[in-house]
């Protein structure tokens, strides 16, 4: 930073600048200064194009393992809400960002941004032009890098990135489980959302989720159609969940690869058949290792709030968000059943052709009967949610719960219901009504309440 550039720094709201570096392996390396915890941090690099909820992303567990980097230019403009967060900690290694606010301007703030990050250890970086890094890790894919504020040589860093441990083939979900199961209920819900949600309805259906790094507001939304909770662990045997007499069972999301979380599917495969299944992101990849597929490393992941899906069975086109750097290979499941796939009898690499088709493809499994293709992303015509149509399961690759942001995708909870109520359709539901359905914003007031308002307005005017 040049002499003229420190004298202006100074005298803005940003502390003294602590320089800092980004490396990649491939020997790509950014400059920047420290805003956050100070030190060193290893982990795969990956971006997200949220415009907003960068708080829900930091505390996300699906990022443990990952250092993310921000594409909108300023992070942190409305501070720090705890009840926002998705976990009790973050589990990211690193954060990037173009420019840090340290004076954030929001009526629910608690803290700044950096403070959060200090008082967390996670180191971060900001002034990189995170256009170029984003469009570098487009073009070359995700690799490992390191953020230190302790070592800023070129050299050092890049052998540093290139030494560090992959994401690959390491079990990240244990790292972000409980340790213990627990209940959830309505009495959990955040107040700081009765605003604008209606309570949550009775609760009908004794769901047992896993936690293989669960986000707070996908619990949440299971309890808000009226799911009663026990969450376990991400090893807990099928026998042990079977005994609880649940009416169904919810995969959650979770960080890494799916392969390295064999304990899981193992437990899922003991479990499809005899109770509904449903599974979000992890919980997707899960059901589908259970039905022997393969899953394929992305080359550098889906990560955001703007990312289109349709679903093959409505027509209907969610925009939805999404964390995972894996995708199910939608042809490893089985062979295509003519009769149920429009004729076709060939699988293919993009699956916008069945988009196009307007077909939802039917596969023979050899364990558990027929697949349907559910959900196609309409960027890179990936699978993102398949149907067992013999047994009661299904599962989605993106983040129904998504909130702030694109409320499309949330009639997937109350199609968990309807499937443990045992609707043949239960994917079949509005999105334009469901999205909404549940919100009041704000509109809460009595009759009485409202009376009295509208008079008051009346005197007003007539003043």
């Amino acid at each position: 930073m040049s002499e003229l550039s420190q004298t202006l720094f100074q005298n803005t709201s940003k502390p003294q600048a602590v320089p800092a570096a980004v490396a990649l392996e491939d020997g790509t390396v950014f400059h920047g200064i420290a805003c956050g915890a100070k030190g060193e941090a290893f982990g795969e690099i990956c971006f997200n194009t949220s415009l907003e909820g960068y708080l829900e992303v930091i505390t996300d567990p699906s990022y443990a393992g990952q250092i993310i980097t921000m594409t909108y230019p300023q992070i942190g403009n409305y501070g720090v809400n705890d009840q926002d967060a998705q976990s009790a900690k973050p589990a990211l290694r690193g954060l990037v960002v173009r420019d840090m606010c340290t004076v954030p301007s929001n009526w629910r703030s608690t803290k700044t941004l950096p403070e959060f990050l200090e008082e967390h250890g996670i180191v971060a970086i900001e002034g990189i032009d995170t256009r170029a890094l984003v469009r570098h890790v487009r073009d070359n894919g995700a690799m490992k890098a390191v953020i230190s504020t302790e070592d800023v040589d070129d050299a050092s860093l890049v052998q540093k990135a290139k030494d560090s441990q992959s994401i690959v083939g390491v079990n990240l979900a244990e790292t972000v489980s409980c340790p213990a199961p627990f209940k959830m209920s309505a009495d959990e819900l955040p107040e700081s959302k009765a605003f604008a949600l209606t309570e949550a309805p009775e609760l009908r259906y004794n769901v047992v989720a896993y936690d293989c790094g669960a986000k707070q507001s996908i619990l949440e939304g299971l309890v808000r159609v009226g799911c009663k909770l026990t969450v376990v662990p991400w090893n807990t045997s099928a026998e042990e969940v079977l005994a609880m007499n649940p009416d169904g069972v919810f995969l959650s999301n979770g960080p890494g690869d799916p392969e390295a979380v064999e304990e899981t599917y193992n437990q899922v495969q003991n479990l499809l058949g005899k109770v509904p299944v449903f599974g979000i992101c992890l919980g997707h990849q899960m059901i589908s290792k259970a039905c022997g597929a393969n899953i394929s490393k992305l080359k550098f992941g889906h990560r955001g709030g703007n990312h289109p899906v349709e679903n093959l069975l409505t027509g209907r086109v969610e925009i939805t968000a999404q964390n995972h750097g894996f995708n199910l290979d939608f042809d490893s499941l089985g062979q295509l059943i003519p009769e149920e796939s429009g004729g076709e009898t060939e699988h293919h690499t993009d699956l916008r052709y069945w988009v196009e088709k307007k077909i939802a493809p039917v596969v023979k499994n050899d364990r558990y009967g027929r697949i349907r293709l559910t959900h196609v992303n309409l960027n890179d015509g990936t699978a993102e949610g398949i149907a067992l149509l013999d047994i009661p399961a299904f599962s989605v690759q993106y983040h129904p719960e998504a909130n702030p942001g694109p409320t499309d995708a949330h009639y997937l909870f109350t199609a968990f219901t309807r499937l443990m109520d045992g609707d043949q359709a239960y994917l079949d539901i509005d999105i334009a009504k469901d999205r909404l359905d549940g919100w009041t914003f704000g509109q809460t007031a009595t009759n009485d309440e409202a009376e009295e308002h509208s008079a008051g307005t009346k005197e007003v005017q007539n003043a």
